[in-house]
């Protein structure tokens, strides 16, 4: 099982989640959640212990954001098919990704997980340069992942008949 397979399990992602999940307001709000506990870690020096209540509250709206948004009514845009993407490449045990598509997204991850690394590292010690620097990091690796998510979506979005299944999926089915 992926590493990206058991987060989702952990986040506990149904189907239905990942269609809301596929709502670009999802994705777009959801990069709200790394300066939210950036800011929740940090404030234990205003707050001290309290800061626990901002880094629960941070950590509840990762779990919330799929889950709050109705489903799109179309899957053409970035957002929704970084989504789609995502699906993909967590499913690429079952289902196989090109071999042009299997290095990149690995790198990217690595990427974003030493910015998220130098990110605690420098909330814990109170650096902001470093903190700043870790987070750009995170970011650039994270946002470039999902640009090649889309990529894997448009190069696999017909190869089983559930990929093709999300996108015959009338506008009326995904509104409800």
């Amino acid at each position: 099982m992926t590493l990206g397979k058991r987060i989702a399990s952990a986040f506990r992602m149904d189907d239905d989640t990942w269609e809301r999940h596929a709502n670009p307001w999802s994705v777009w709000s959801r990069t709200t959640a790394l300066p939210a506990l950036i800011l929740a870690a940090w404030s234990r020096v205003w707050i001290g212990w309290w800061a626990l209540v901002p880094g629960i509250i941070a950590l509840l709206w990762t779990w919330l954001n799929p889950r709050i948004f109705g489903k799109p009514t179309s899957l053409d845009s970035w957002a929704s098919k970084c989504v789609l993407g995502e699906r993909i490449w967590i499913n690429r045990d079952e289902e196989p990704v090109p071999e042009r598509h299997r290095l990149a997204p690995n790198l990217l991850n690595a990427v974003a997980g030493i910015g998220n690394l130098v990110v605690i590292w420098s909330v814990v010690q109170l650096e902001v340069w470093p903190t700043i620097f870790g987070a750009a990091l995170a970011y650039a690796g994270k946002l470039w992942f999902l640009d090649r998510m889309v990529w894997l979506y448009e190069d696999m979005k017909d190869a089983t008949p559930e990929y093709r299944a999300w996108q015959s999926q009338t506008v009326a089915d995904r509104a409800t």
